[in-house]
């Protein structure tokens, strides 16, 4: 039997795309095996969102090469698609392959196991306007299905390389969305997380049906409990979405909505479509629309041009605003964008000292956003304990508005839809009491 072993850098949707490819090597009767094992085809799913990312691709690159020198190696992903030239460089490369035509992976696989001649595959993501098809249907040892709906961002930040690396916006056709939405819940899923590079913006290239209509298609899939978006920016909730909020049951509690900055002139630089103002009404806004809910950002520090005037502008704005986590980045370089190119780059030293206070105000805000819950019930979806980390008799699993709950559990009840009390708030995760499982046992939920 044929083996094949991944490695993975990067985001989410790329490891959706790398269980996708490995759909395709199974349907063709291949093993997977460890990447630090003997493997007959290496797969590195690659990262560019940094220059870091390109680094560490080659390095894994070359760990394949070293493991099995006769193995066929092959790189997709991001970081092949925007330097696809340095990656054949690499001696020992066998297979270049973008952030498209996947589904080929394998007839190219079967091509070089006859001739040894590398391929170089990559072809101008820009002029793509499809989206490509591949299906999921389980995650291993997760109890939460990922649905990307959506590829490709219009958005051209100043700082980013993701438009030539994944190219324009493209959104999945609707009743092949819906239709794995189904798949996902038929293999026992109950909640599926929209993904996407740019999730939002999907519809933005269909005629007449935009991201609103998808939730209340998706509302209407018998079985699904709850639908969460993985990411969305706060333009893209227009008032069509805040319906969707109000009046299904199904949405969870929980956004996650980059800010990147906050201040104006300093999202300006970065090109983003926004004002604070703008921003802190469209949460006010959804705060309306469904109470309690938990929204997330990511903040980027130490853009060039940030004062230190700008920061503590947006330090006040963030605290203004209540998110209930952060996930901060200090500003890098990233080649071939615009920011990399300007004037009045930002000290490490200084970049260092914001992220941490910016990461101490995250746990203030997660710990004051939990303490909110202290006393309710909350639904909750236990994640399997792969670890053994929580001990016996205990599990944890993620309630709609993305609290991490741990709690005592004298069964598996992993995927199981539980009611459970929190009894005690914490930074990282709460601990809480079960009340009643709520519903029937799943057949056989994504084991």
């Amino acid at each position: 039997m044929p083996s094949v072993a991944f490695y993975t850098l990067g985001c989410k949707v790329n490891f959706y795309d790398t269980e996708a490819i490995w759909q395709l090597f199974k349907n063709e009767g291949y093993e997977q095996v460890d990447f630090e094992q003997t493997a007959d085809v290496y797969l590195i799913n690659t990262c560019t969102v940094t220059n870091t990312g390109d680094k560490k691709s080659r390095q894994i690159i070359r760990r394949a090469v070293r493991r099995n020198p006769d193995a066929i190696i092959a790189v997709t992903g991001c970081y092949a698609q925007t330097s696809p030239a340095e990656i054949m460089d690499i001696p020992g490369v066998d297979l270049v392959i973008g952030t498209q035509d996947r589904d080929k992976i394998l007839t190219y696989v079967n091509e070089i196991q006859k001739d040894r001649q590398p391929i170089n595959a990559v072809r101008n993501i820009m002029k793509t306007r499809e989206f490509e098809e591949l299906d999921v249907p389980n995650f291993t040892g997760h109890t939460r299905a990922f649905l990307k709906i959506q590829e490709g961002c219009n958005n051209f930040c100043t700082f980013c390389i993701i438009p030539w690396s994944r190219g324009l916006s493209r959104s999945r056709d609707p009743k092949s969305v819906i239709a794995q939405a189904r798949q996902l819940v038929a293999s026992g899923y109950k909640e599926i997380v929209l993904t996407g590079i740019h999730t939002g913006g999907y519809g933005d290239d269909l005629d007449e049906y935009k991201l609103a209509d998808l939730l209340w298609d998706l509302d209407k899939v018998e079985g699904l409990e709850r639908i969460r978006i993985s990411s969305i920016e706060a333009s893209q909730i227009d008032d069509r979405v805040l319906e969707v909020l109000k009046n299904s049951s199904k949405m969870c509690r929980h956004f996650h909505i980059p800010l990147q900055a906050g201040n104006d002139e300093v999202l300006k630089r970065m090109r983003r479509k926004y004002t604070i103002a703008e921003f802190e009404e469209k949460i006010r806004k959804i705060r309306a629309f469904m109470p309690d809910v938990a929204i997330t950002t990511d903040i980027i520090v130490g853009f060039p041009g940030e004062t230190d005037e700008h920061y503590r502008d947006g330090f006040e704005a963030i605290k203004r605003i209540g998110f209930s986590e952060l996930h901060v980045f200090p500003y890098s370089k990233r080649t071939g964008t615009p920011a990399a190119r300007m004037e009045d780059q930002v000290d490490e030293e200084v970049k260092n000292a914001r992220v941490h206070e910016l990461i101490d105000l995250s746990e203030q805000m997660q710990l004051a956003y939990a303490e909110k819950f202290v006393g309710e019930v909350l639904d909750v979806i236990p994640e399997r304990d792969e670890k053994g980390q929580y001990g016996p008799d205990r599990t944890m699993g993620m309630s709609d508005n993305y609290l991490q709950v741990v709690f005592d559990a004298h069964e598996d009840l992993t995927g199981r839809l539980c009611r459970v009390k929190i009894t005690k708030a914490g930074v990282n995760e709460c601990e809480g009491t079960l009340v009643r499982i709520l519903d029937e046992l799943p057949e056989a939920a994504g084991r």
